[in-house]
């Protein structure tokens, strides 16, 4: 269980938006992880609504006021806060104060404007962390899982004094030909994907369903996980705007690799990952000059759920952190 959390609505009136009380379908993930790490919905994180720029985001919390330090978790493109819920409850990382946003466009909060690009996610998170740092001054650890993992360091190169630590279970240059091959579902897709990434297309203010642009199949090498995945309407089965898409495959890095002077990082990269091959990981983060530890998560997919790989990620992050003296 969540030490001092509580399921909760999100503020406004009743009724008037979705909490996941409601949409329930991220229950039937929890089979799939340890027992340990399940969550109910009756010791789940409490659900919060944080206007950014006037748009209502849904965000998972676990306050912690007695915590030494923060964890902000990413979700990816086809993700969503309450998948990571899991995550949170390893050993290294329970013990501290715990967020996860549903990103604009995703989960339980709107896009919020007509065109919505990768961008504005990464603005969106560094105000979330700049409205943690007004509330108090504990350090952060970003915690990105997927293609969360490029998005917290796009974050922590634009705010390297916000962040305390990178722990990512990938960190793959959407760019590269072969991390687009890997997220398409056919030969024909990944030739859209280059299409849209290249093309000097019109502004494109509509949603897509993923299953065009992604194969939802590599979520995991379990063919019950994946179906419960390609069945969830937040999820697989769920439309993405399609220039958050777009945007997110042209994306550089906000800073080149030898020129990123953020927070240690730790990769925990998957051996299965067909989303985000290792090796693309692995390679970006040669680059860089700060300090980087790199563990391979044994038989892991995409989402790491197997109970060996979970050890092992457990295992690596609390050597890390306390490496670096980060609080946990």
């Amino acid at each position: 269980m969540f030490p001092g959390s509580r399921a909760s609505s999100p503020t406004g009136p009743a009724g008037a938006v979705p909490d996941y009380l409601e949409r329930t379908h991220w229950l039937r993930y929890q089979e799939f992880f340890p027992g340990a790490l399940r969550s109910t919905t009756g010791d789940c994180p409490s659900e919060l609504r944080w206007s950014w720029r006037g748009t209502p985001l849904h965000l998972d919390v676990v306050r912690r006021e007695d915590a030494a330090a923060k964890l902000l978790a990413l979700h990816g493109i086809g993700g969503y806060g309450r998948m990571l819920a899991p995550y949170a409850r390893l050993p290294s990382l329970v013990g501290m104060e715990y967020l996860a946003p549903d990103l604009p466009g995703h989960g339980l909060s709107p896009a919020g404007r007509s065109r919505l690009t990768y961008r504005h996610w990464v603005d969106c998170v560094i105000d979330l962390l700049a409205a943690e740092r007004a509330a108090d001054r504990r350090p952060v650890v970003l915690f990105g899982l997927g293609s969360g993992g490029w998005l917290a360091y796009q974050v922590a190169a634009r705010v390297p004094d916000r962040v305390a630590a990178l722990v990512l279970t990938g960190l793959a240059d959407p760019r590269t030909p072969e991390v687009r091959r890997g997220l398409t579902a056919n030969p024909g897709a990944g030739l859209l994907s280059e299409a849209l990434a290249r093309a000097p297309l019109p502004a494109a203010p509509h949603r897509v369903p993923l299953r065009w642009l992604l194969d939802i199949t590599a979520i995991s090498d379990n063919a019950r996980f994946a179906a419960a995945y390609a069945a969830d309407e937040l999820g697989g089965a769920g439309t993405v705007p399609l220039e958050l898409f777009r945007s997110h495959l042209r994306s550089p890095p906000a800073v080149a690799p030898s020129e990123f002077t953020g927070p240690p990082v730790l990769l925990a990269s998957s051996e299965q990952d067909r989303w985000a091959p290792r090796a693309c990981s692995e390679r970006f983060l040669a680059g860089l000059r700060v300090p980087r530890r790199s563990v391979h998560l044994p038989g892991a997919g995409h989402l790491p759920r197997e109970e060996s790989a979970l050890a092992e990620l457990d295992r690596a992050v609390r050597y890390f952190l306390d490496e670096f003296r980060v609080p946990h």
